[in-house]
């Protein structure tokens, strides 16, 4: 239970450390988007001022609309701050408490025994994720709601992963209760809620819920996402290729998305987080330490805040979102007052928040590798896709995107792999390799990852 980030930051071995910090995050930014590895928006502010923010790229591929800092991109899972948010408001108003049964505000599920309200804000409740259900029974031309959610679930009843607090599973189920108990409490809509709460006391005046995440024209200055179509050999807007039909298929679930808005935007609401704006610093405080299993151990995840915490950069909260082409990240450096917003809106660009992190703070970047590179075919490629299982909670998910392999791991952003031969691939970024066990008939049965002293293997599942 104590794995971090494994799938640490991105190198440019072509950066020379020592150059002015924002020459050196421009350098690497503008050679990421060159190799066409990036494309969107980032801002980076120390002590709540702008030190950098610079578009990188189109908001629309057919009209050319360049992106700019007002650009609106759909947060995805970054959502999950604004729900756990709005979840410590209505505690702070006296109208909930985090310990309260889930059943006490959705009856429908009182046959789940034992999940509270904490359990959902911290995916330490072992419901099974929604997504992962609808995709295999749940009618594909259907657009869902959090009532279908909760009815799927009322009559289907899944069977629970673990008992509450023994384990810790991300969740999206999760955060689509804790949207529709928002709502049951406060008898306001849960977009009404965050605009009322959150959004119009911030002056977030490009922020908002979409309810349909499918992206469409009336959205005036949004950043249309696109993914790579393989079978077509091009960038495909989301919305309109056949083989991406569950953006449909979940469009109307909020709660563990829907929230839309800009870099502007988000750094208002660090703003207003740092300072105590919105909840109290008792709250703040609450919403930032990590879950407490069963057995004593923790879980680095507070309520909707991914964890992290070392020497170099104190403590760090943040979360990541990925959507139907969007790839988000929010980022806070609580110790030292430094943030770093990153929206894209191309499936297969890369989150390079960490490496951004060394350059920041002037720091030396890790050393490369100096394993080389070799291609393989598509059929070769094609071997070792797939979903490998750690433990439970924590999944391994090799994919092809652009014709390229990435790594990624539960809830966090894909990485490029290279191939060294046909069942060991490597980072470049850092020493790290993925060794594939093939059986007898030339079939993936499992993955070994490999950094340092650190080893974990994992049994594919799909």
């Amino acid at each position: 239970m104590k794995y971090k980030c494994i799938l640490t930051a991105l190198l440019i071995t072509q950066m020379v450390f020592g150059q002015d910090k924002i020459k050196s995050i421009d350098s690497l930014l503008n050679t990421l988007y060159s190799k066409k590895r990036i494309n969107g928006n980032v801002l980076i502010a120390e002590e709540g001022k702008i030190i950098y923010n610079k578009s990188f790229g189109l908001a629309h591929e057919i009209s050319k609309q360049k992106l700019d800092k007002n650009s609106i991109f759909d947060l995805a899972s970054v959502t999950k701050q604004f729900t756990a948010t709005g979840i410590v408001i209505l505690k702070e108003q006296g109208k909930l408490k985090y310990d309260d049964p889930v059943s006490k505000y959705i009856p429908e599920l009182s046959f789940y025994e034992g999940v509270t309200i904490k359990h959902l804000l911290q995916h330490t409740g072992g419901l099974p994720d929604y997504m992962n259900l609808f995709e295999a029974s749940f009618d594909s031309n259907k657009e869902a709601t959090n009532e279908d959610v909760i009815q799927y679930f009322a009559q289907k009843k899944p069977k629970i992963l673990f008992k509450p607090s023994k384990n810790w599973r991300y969740s999206n189920t999760g955060y689509a209760l804790l949207a529709t108990i928002i709502e049951r409490v406060s008898g306001l809509k849960y977009d009404i809620f965050l605009s009322k709460y959150i959004f119009t006391p911030l002056k977030m005046k490009s922020t908002f819920v979409q309810k349909s995440k499918i992206p469409t024209s009336k959205i005036k200055n949004l950043a249309q996402s696109y993914i790579y179509s393989d079978s077509l050999k091009e960038l495909v807007p989301t919305d309109r290729l056949r083989e991406f039909n569950y953006v449909k298929m979940f469009a109307g679930v909020v709660g563990d998305g829907g929230v839309h808005s800009t870099v502007m935007d988000l750094l208002k609401w660090n703003t207003a987080i740092r300072s105590n704006k919105i909840i109290s610093e008792e709250g703040r405080k609450e919403m930032f330490s990590p879950a407490i299993l069963a057995d004593g151990s923790t879980f680095d995840y507070g309520y909707g805040w991914q964890l992290d915490s070392n020497k170099v950069f104190g403590k760090v909260v943040s979360h990541t979102g990925g959507w139907a082409g969007y790839l988000t990240l929010n980022e806070q450096h609580l110790d030292n007052n430094k943030t770093i917003i990153i929206l894209f809106n191309h499936a297969g660009s890369e989150v390079v928040n960490k490496t951004v992190r060394y350059l920041l703070y002037e720091l030396p970047l890790p050393n490369p590798t100096n394993k080389k590179e070799i291609k393989l075919t598509e059929d070769q490629l094609n071997k070792v896709i797939g979903v490998y299982e750690i433990q439970a909670g924590m999944e391994f998910f090799i994919t092809i995107q652009g014709g390229e392999p990435y790594a990624s791991m539960t809830n966090q952003a894909p990485l490029r792999i290279y191939a060294e031969n046909e069942t060991s691939f490597f980072f470049k970024e850092f020493d790290a390799t993925i060794l594939f066990k093939m059986n007898e008939n030339g079939k993936v049965e499992k993955l070994t990852f490999s950094q340092g002293e650190q080893k974990m293997d994992a049994k594919k599942i799909k």
